[in-house]
């Protein structure tokens, strides 16, 4: 399979670990599990073949809501997955970004998106984003409450306010916008995820869970988009 034409950003929604989960008669905390296997090779194939962003969804605003004993367990997951993978990552050249707000973070998870981030913010390979904590309206609103600030203090006026300055303002500031979207399980809608950077995003709904999502199967989505051809509004 020959990749013509790579986009520069893209985002995944990896869902159905708890699908997955109950197929196979295992624990939701497995699922997730499962969940992160698959997440490292499609990290490696990114960032070996040299995309510019990749954008992934692990923990959402909403997600709150889930039992308080998933929820521990998805919180001890990204504290394991930093311990176990920042070495390579950073060997790699990988630089990442938390999306979210991670003041509200337990502490251990706190810690450890701090000490990766702080860690790789030199790197100059792939730029990896983990949404943790994160929504696409309550990021709109961050970006809003920081202009009106700006504002006040006089940096910036309402009369030549532009998009640049709400951009930069996002999470995501001074990175492309998603090209593609890729979402497993099934499912077909966003779930307020990257909502602004996506705008003129192609979109790829993939029907397996995710744990049983390959890099085969990533390979194929990104083939595909190298296929489109994008007007953004155009003819």
């Amino acid at each position: 399979m020959r990749i013509e034409r790579l986009p520069r950003h893209v985002a995944i929604i990896m869902d159905g670990n708890a699908r997955w989960a109950k197929k196979h008669a295992v624990s939701v905390v497995m699922g997730h599990r499962q969940g992160v296997e698959a997440l490292r090779e499609i990290i490696r194939f990114s960032s070996n073949n040299n995309l510019e962003v990749l954008s992934l969804y692990a923990f959402s605003t909403e997600n709150w809501q889930r039992p308080a004993f998933e929820v521990d367990a998805l919180m001890q997951l990204i504290v394991e997955f930093f311990a176990s993978e920042i070495d390579e990552l950073h060997e790699k050249n990988v630089k990442i970004r938390i999306l979210g707000d991670k003041d509200s973070l337990p502490e251990d998870a706190r810690n450890a998106v701090a000490a990766a981030e702080e860690r790789t913010q030199s790197n100059s390979g792939l730029q990896l984003n983990i949404a943790i904590n994160y929504g696409a309206r309550d990021e709109l609103l961050r970006a809003v409450r920081a202009i009106i600030l700006k504002a006040e203090k006089g940096e910036i006026k309402a009369t030549t306010l532009s998009l640049h300055d709400l951009e930069s303002s996002l999470y995501t500031a001074l990175q492309p916008d998603v090209d593609l979207v890729i979402r497993t399980s099934g499912e077909k809608r966003l779930s307020n995820f990257l909502l602004y950077q996506s705008a003129y995003a192609e979109i790829s709904f993939i029907d397996k869970l995710w744990p049983d999502f390959t890099v085969e199967d990533y390979q194929q989505a990104l083939f595909d988009f190298s296929k489109r051809q994008r007007r953004f509004g155009g003819r």
